[in-house]
């Protein structure tokens, strides 16, 4: 079935609140999205800022222990501005350097999706109107965390939320851990192009038309996102440091490989060490986010779903 989901109501962290939508596993749903600061299609503030989210949506069948496949089958910008930060966070760069970062103003873009373009227009600077290609992507999204808490969408952890991957785009497939009956999964926090570490604080920040199919994988149990594409599985890691992040991403990797794939540990380990490959989430919020990637060409059963 397919769902058109029209929000009233936003929420700024991921926890077990009331749904605004029930439906079943393999369901369709399109709704929208505000951007960072609460501004909807029109612009207009309609909610607080702090990535408000829409949700939660309620999946029938899921249980704590299941996994919930959220795939992402449409991103698209609804407006024509966007905006961002225009200076690197001071954590990004070396602490005696973080004097001579300078003071500007949020960058503003405009976004011509005809031509799949963001392009600069101010502040003035010497770059002029630096055009980019449009990426859209969900910068915050995810499930209600374990023991009925609610986790603020500033930061991240095992149920997903604010991880500022470039690569939750059109045509990936993410999945959860499900902490809460229902799952109650949220999204939000579009960005139409951004940078590897989102290490600005912001990507260029605009509110979505978003379609997601949310499918139920009774008994399967994950500790942390996982996801797919045409090209690689991935796992993401989110903690601070980063080598902690690191390593949550690499473990699940390990689990993945042995579980899903038939592969015993030392087989595992060698295909990691040298086909591995790791993307930075972000680099900017409390939790830190580290994604494992392992081309599918190497892989056994390779034309088999991995987690299913």
């Amino acid at each position: 079935m397919h769902h058109q989901l029209i929000p009233t109501c936003y929420h700024r962290s991921l926890g077990p609140y009331s749904p605004v939508l029930n439906v079943r596993s393999g369901d369709t749903v399109s709704t929208t999205t505000v951007d960072a600061a609460g501004a909807d299609q029109t612009g207009e503030a309609v909610t607080p800022r702090g990535n408000p989210q829409t949700g939660p949506i309620h999946v029938a069948e899921a249980e704590p222990g299941d996994t919930l496949r959220v795939t992402l089958d449409r991103i698209r910008p609804n407006r024509s501005k966007g905006w961002a930060r225009s200076v690197v966070a001071p954590n990004v760069v070396d602490p005696t350097y973080v004097g001579q970062l300078p003071e500007a103003p949020l960058s503003e873009w405009t976004i011509d999706e005809e031509e799949g373009t963001a392009t600069l227009t101010s502040p003035p600077n010497q770059l002029g109107k630096l055009t980019i290609p449009l990426e859209p992507m969900l910068g915050c999204f995810g499930v209600a965390p374990f023991r009925q808490q609610a986790i603020s969408t500033a930061t991240s952890g095992e149920h997903g939320g604010n991880m500022d991957y470039r690569g939750f785009v059109a045509g990936t497939t993410v999945y959860f851990p499900v902490f809460e009956p229902g799952g109650l999964f949220f999204l939000g926090d579009g960005h139409a192009a951004q940078g590897d570490g989102e290490i600005a604080g912001t990507g260029i920040e605009i509110s979505m038309d978003v379609t997601v199919t949310l499918t139920v994988l009774k008994g399967k149990s994950i500790g942390w996102p996982r996801g797919e594409n045409s090209d690689f599985i991935f796992t993401v890691g989110n903690a601070r440091p980063l080598d902690q992040c690191l390593q949550h991403a690499t473990t699940e990797m390990l689990r993945w490989l042995q579980q899903d794939y038939g592969l015993d540990p030392i087989s595992a380990n060698l295909l990691l060490s040298q086909c591995v490959r790791y993307d930075l989430g972000n680099m900017f919020d409390p939790a830190y986010t580290m994604v494992c990637k392992v081309p599918r060409k190497y892989l056994p059963n390779r034309n088999l779903s991995p987690t299913t």
